[in-house]
């Protein structure tokens, strides 16, 4: 059928490279597009492009931030910017920022090791983390790394990056079940997590 209709295919073959879309929903998503009014889908388009062009990665910490302002987090004084919470993505920094219970700065890795997936430590932020440790004499990070064997490995390396350091490591509380992810746990399973967080 996709023979008859070159441009579907087109369409289709272009959101078969967006990474973590189900087969099922890519063509779920493809019939929402094109049933879509024209003005609407402008709109979605220019939203796309605006957002690759003023959306960036803070060169300390790694969260996004808006092109032209200083990190919400980085720059707020109110913030203990000794205490650094390193997250695998700013999807786990959007769930403990709703407990309301963390008041440090953080350190998004970009994922986590895995040699499976041809991700090693030189892939991920780790370096400098490492380096911002060093220059900004941090007295505590939280390795919050998910209870996954690959998010275990990667707390891990860091914690011995770090070996001989005169720094406080600490990790999550146990009450977050092993092979779970933070993006998906209630806030208050990840508020006494971190609160209840015990030395690495």
């Amino acid at each position: 059928m996709l023979d008859q209709v070159p441009t579907l295919a087109q369409l289709i073959k272009t959101l078969q490279q967006i990474p973590y879309l189900a087969s099922k929903s890519i063509y779920r998503l493809a019939t929402h597009f094109l049933e879509m009014d024209e003005q609407h889908l402008e709109h979605l388009c220019a939203i796309l492009l605006k957002a690759k062009q003023q959306v960036l990665r803070c060169d300390i910490c790694f969260v996004w931030k808006e092109k032209g302002r200083a990190c919400s987090f980085c720059n707020a004084p109110k913030r203990n910017q000794q205490l650094v919470c390193v997250v695998e993505t700013w999807q786990e920094l959007l769930t403990i920022e709703k407990t309301g219970g963390y008041d440090g700065v953080y350190h998004v890795l970009g994922g986590v090791i895995c040699p499976l997936e041809g991700v090693g430590p030189e892939q991920l932020t780790i370096d400098a983390l490492i380096q911002r440790i060093d220059q900004k004499g941090i007295a505590e990070i939280i390795l919050a790394t998910n209870q996954t064997p690959e998010g275990e490995a990667t707390a891990s390396y860091i914690a011995h990056k770090l070996k001989g350091r005169a720094i406080t490591i600490s990790c999550l509380a146990r009450g977050i079940p092993v092979g779970s992810t933070l993006e998906f746990m209630d806030k208050l399973t990840v508020y006494k997590a971190l609160s209840e967080r015990r030395p690495f």
